[in-house]
């Protein structure tokens, strides 16, 4: 275990490692771009500074006061149409930047969500918002809103239920890993 922890952390710091070396000759080659680069790095740092520990937080109480059960019984492979319709409900009641739903969705699949519920989730945080569908109907009209709104929703469950196969028909059962 401890191997393969270890192996993990290499990994991890050696993509690292080509990143930084790739973004630092790009900069070079792009010198007009370094103050540009440096504020949007800047802000993003800042955002997830403050949003971060907000979001470890709600993790910790979520892994305590929420039993295992209850995600298995709403969000679990059981759970079927119903337990889409649940993550998207889940997937477009909160606002924030999609990063922020990965650990939950990571959390929410070690408690017992399928697969497929996960990938709703995801995605409908990514494409499903309130506010997003409130403009849509002021500047493109009811029938755009809708029109997406629904197909969002088909495509987004259907990419759930296809992506969990795929992910049965490999070699690795833990995708958390």
């Amino acid at each position: 275990m401890k191997k393969e922890v270890k192996k993990n952390i290499i990994k991890n710091s050696f993509i690292f490692v080509i990143m930084l070396v790739f973004s630092i000759i790009l900069l070079m080659y792009y010198p007009e771009k370094i103050n540009p680069v440096t504020s949007i790095m800047t802000s993003y740092f800042l955002e997830m500074i403050f949003v971060l520990p907000a979001v470890v937080l709600f993790m910790g109480l979520f892994s305590v006061f929420i039993p295992n059960k209850l995600v298995i019984d709403y969000l679990g492979r059981a759970s079927g149409i119903k337990g889409m319709f649940i993550a998207i409900l889940l997937g477009t009641l909160p606002t924030g930047p999609l990063y922020i739903a990965f650990p939950l969705a990571a959390l929410w699949l070690k408690k017992g969500a399928s697969i497929s519920n996960i990938i709703v989730f995801l995605s409908a945080w990514a494409c499903i918002k309130i506010p997003q569908e409130i403009i849509e109907f002021q500047f493109l009209g009811l029938k755009f809103m809708l029109l997406r709104l629904i197909l969002t929703i088909i495509f987004v469950m259907i990419m759930g239920l296809v992506i969990e196969k795929i992910i049965k028909l490999t070699d690795k059962p833990n995708v958390i890993g």
